[in-house]
């Protein structure tokens, strides 16, 4: 089976009491996750606060996680930067570690050309030698792919997928189809079971590191042919994330991990810290 097939929790990044990134914690979500049998994990993306972190902490996470797993599953690490050399960077330090995948956003905030942003990505894969996953995540990045975009990667055997963080399910069909080979990894949790039907066999999302086993199940009854009570739990999964929506989705999933005993801290500022009533929802709708 494809290594890339699968669950992916996009892991996000506890911290101690002292703003300090906790070891201890991301080492029990990660194996909390590896209980209920997810394929692999993507490492320092947008759930990770990426670009709240420093480059040694971005790295200290990637040690972490490499030194947890020790082989035990997929490890797609994101290294996206605005920077060229940042990306390369933390490419490298991957490679070194032994991650199978590397994935990026592209350079946003300037409003690069495709070219420019073409160029980003190649400059990335012949200084790296690992494949590129491309994160296409036109809401926050601000960088629309077309079609004739994404064949200019995918025609190179060094591009192995994209996660598609989109709601354009037409576009992530279009994408299957380009190459057998490329997996298309679904990025919106609440549309996940139309994903699926559409043809994907991958999701990488932020909610899976408190409720892996809610879309491992939805995956489960999906492949048996059992869609009403496949949209049954991808119903009860969306009332979860209706209310992360409310109270912010990053400080949601922190929440909801603190709920299930591991320590997270909340999110690093500008993100807001959660109000007692934002708590109390969560606990009523996590019951």
């Amino acid at each position: 089976m494809n290594k890339y097939t699968g669950i992916f929790p996009a892991l996000v990044t506890p911290y101690k009491s002292n703003g300090k990134i906790n070891e201890e914690s991301l080492q029990k979500i990660i194996n909390l996750n590896l209980d209920k049998g997810v394929k692999g994990f993507y490492i320092g993306g947008s759930t990770a606060e990426a670009f709240l972190l420093s480059m040694d902490e971005r790295k200290y996470i990637l040690d972490i996680v490499a030194q947890e797993c020790k082989g035990k599953c997929t490890l797609i690490s994101h290294i996206g930067s605005i920077g060229t050399e940042h990306a390369v960077e933390l490419g490298k330090y991957s490679e070194a570690l032994g991650y199978d995948a590397i994935s990026s956003v592209a350079p946003f905030y300037y409003k690069f050309s495709f070219e420019e942003i073409k160029n980003y990505y190649f400059d990335i894969v012949n200084n790296v030698n690992l494949p590129m996953i491309i994160y296409n995540f036109p809401a926050f990045s601000g960088v629309t792919f077309n079609m004739s975009n994404i064949k200019e990667f995918m025609n190179d055997e060094r591009f192995i997928g994209i996660k598609h963080t989109s709601y354009d399910l037409y576009q992530l069909e279009q994408m299957l189809k380009i190459d057998e080979r490329l997996t298309v990894f679904n990025g919106h949790d609440e549309v996940f079971l139309g994903a699926l039907a559409m043809g994907a066999k991958s999701a990488i999302g932020s909610t899976f590191n408190f409720m892996s086993e809610k879309f491992i199940k939805i995956d489960k009854l999906f492949k048996e042919g059992n869609i009403s009570e496949a949209q049954e739990v991808q119903a009860k999964a969306n009332e979860i994330i209706d209310a992360l929506i409310k109270v912010g989705v990053n400080q949601g999933v922190k929440y909801a991990l603190e709920i299930q005993g591991i320590e997270c801290n909340g999110s690093r500022r500008p993100f807001r810290s959660l109000t007692e009533d934002d708590k109390k929802l969560l606990e009523k709708i996590l019951e």
